[in-house]
Order: structure tokens, then sequence, then C-alpha cells
């Protein structure tokens, strides 16, 4: 029986939260567009206060057909870099702020970068933050193994309970995502879609003809059906739709090998996960 994977479903997290299976991803998008693409998909780079205005005109608005409430919306944001515990916790104080939507439901640290000590005390500070009801749960990004090693080793009031990296059929990162699944880590997949660099390859055509949808969507499903949660990026509303469209099929498992077999650790933005 195929798995049913929809925008409306989602995974449990590690804190007894959940979270959405598809996200819809903001990276670098400019004011308008991200008002336009929230909007769409309401079925952090800068534009913080961007999304959550748009969050709570649509709640508030005519379009809410579903009468959607805030603690239906999953937003999430990030710490722009790792230094002091007091810098961390002034950070996330003025995410709060800005989004204007009372709480963020995941916060994450953007990197390893900074060394330990600051991303132990950055650590900290969203631990306290989880405390103190401004963010519900907290994750990491672009860790890799031996970063959540040490963060695990701190023995923290809240663990991480999300790891978002870049992860695809040409970037597998095993080691990481095997790190972050026996740990009951949820790995978030941002840049599912490699940033449309394969979406001509052979094997994605031929296999996006076989299960009649787009290579889009094969790419979403691949990331669904490894337990990962697909990060795709998209400021139109025909895309954001079809994105999500991936519950009419199910790629089977010689065909999930050979997505994975096409691993060629391509990065296609940045690579910090063996920082020191």
């Amino acid at each position: 029986m195929t798995q049913q994977f929809t925008l409306t479903s989602r995974i449990k997290l590690a804190n007894g939260l959940s979270m959405p299976r598809i996200h819809l991803g903001v990276y670098m998008t400019s004011a308008q567009e991200t008002k336009n693409a929230v909007h769409c998909a309401l079925a952090m780079y800068r534009n913080e206060r961007e999304v959550g205005s748009t969050i709570l005109q649509y709640l508030s608005g005519n379009s809410n057909a579903s009468q959607l409430k805030r603690e239906d919306i999953h937003f999430t944001s990030k710490l722009a870099s790792n230094s002091s515990y007091d810098a961390a916790r002034k950070s996330i104080k003025q995410s709060v702020q800005e989004c204007g939507l009372g709480y963020i439901d995941l916060f994450l640290l953007h990197s390893p970068y900074g060394g330990k000590t600051a991303r132990l005390a950055s650590w900290k500070a969203i631990e306290d933050a989880i405390a103190d009801g401004e963010v519900k749960t907290g994750g990491v990004s672009n860790f890799g193994v031996k970063h959540l090693q040490e963060l695990l080793a701190s023995k923290p009031r809240f663990p991480p309970a999300v790891n978002q990296i870049e992860v695809h059929p040409f970037n597998t990162r095993t080691e990481i995502t095997s790190f972050c699944q026996q740990h009951d880590i949820v790995v978030e997949a941002y840049a599912p879609l490699v940033r449309a660099l394969r979406m001509k390859h052979p094997v994605i055509s031929s296999l996006s003809k076989r299960y009649s949808c787009t290579p889009a969507q094969l790419l979403v499903r691949w990331s669904l059906q490894h337990g990962y949660v697909p990060l795709p990026k998209s400021v139109t509303k025909d895309r954001i739709i079809k994105n999500g469209e991936v519950a009419g099929f199910e790629i089977d498992a010689k065909d999930m090998e050979k997505l994975d077999g096409l691993d060629e650790y391509l990065v296609t933005d940045w690579d910090p996960v063996d920082a020191d």
C-alpha cells in the first residue's frame, strides 16, 4: 500500500511534538516573493518579518477558508552565527519579536562555525528559549557527525530534534543521516530538488516517466521515503502545490537503490559539516 504523504502530513519529533513532513523554503527570496509563497503554502534569512506578517494576515483574512490557527502553522528560523550565550539569546528574542507570532516552532543553529565553545553556548541559549516558551523545538543545521556527538556528549537538557542539511540523491550524506536516525534526530533536507541542477539527468527523467510524475515530485518522494523532511523552495503557486502532490505513487525498492546510487557528493551551496 502506498504511504500517503501530503502537505498536511506530520512527523513526530523526539520531544513529543510534531512538524509537517514537507516544508516550504524561503531562503534568498525577496520580500514580495516571500509573501506570495507563504500565502500560497498556507493551506530565514532576514525575512522573519515578511513571513510572520503574511501568516498573521492570512490567519485573520477571508482567504483562511480552513480556519487555520497559529498552532496549525509551523514556523522555523535560525541563529545566523554562533558566538556568545548573550548574543545568541538576544538574537532569539529579536527573531521572536520580528516574526510577531508569539513563539517560534523550530529554531536552529545555522551552522557549526564558531568552534565548540560558541556552539555549546548558543545551544544553551536555545534551551533557555525553550524553557521560557519562546521556542517550541530546538535543532541544528549543517552539523556533521562530530558536531552532533559533541552536542550530545554535553548532556543537553533538550537534545537537538532536527538536523537540517543538504540531502538529495546526488549527495546522500549517508554517514550523517544514519547517525541522526540512530539518535532520533529528524533529518530536514534542504535543496531536495538539487537546485534544478540535475532535473534532466537520464535516471531522473526515466523514473519520472515511469511514475508519471515531475522530476521535482520524484525527488521529494525519494526524500520522504527515506524518512526525511524535504524543504523544497518555490515562489510560484503551481509549483508549490505540485511539489506536495506525491501521494499517488511510491518508488519501489529497486528504483530507490538506483537513485541512491547517483551520489556524487554534489554540494549546491556550502558545506560546513567538517568545520572545526
